[in-house]
């Protein structure tokens, strides 16, 4: 998966759509991301020991990797990432190069 966590991305599609926000966790297995203020639903909460109020509770839901495109900040867009692998010293790295600009991510 090319995108990780704390990445900045642009929602392509959905309710969301032209917004921007930071990952915050991405989950492998269903191939989805939660991202920092986007995709918010509202939840009702049982009275607990925790929060003995309850009541309506605002939260991020995931969003599918397929809906969202990394972003740059040198284009203010959305850009698509190469990767390529470099030599350090005897030791090899893999990068994630913009595909527009050919700066490293």
């Amino acid at each position: 998966m090319k995108i990780r966590k704390g990445d900045t991305v642009f929602i392509r599609t959905g309710k969301s759509a032209g917004q921007t926000g930071k990952v915050l966790y991405v989950d492998l297995k269903k191939d989805s991301v939660l991202i920092e203020g986007i995709n918010m639903i509202k939840r009702h909460q049982k009275p607990t020991q925790k929060s003995p109020k309850g009541g309506i509770i605002t939260i991020e839901a995931p969003v599918h990797i397929s809906n969202v495109a990394l972003y740059s900040n040198t284009l203010n867009g959305p850009t698509k990432l190469s990767s390529k692998v470099i030599d350090d010293g005897g030791k090899k790295q893999k990068i994630r190069i913009c595909r527009k600009t050919g700066e490293q991510i």
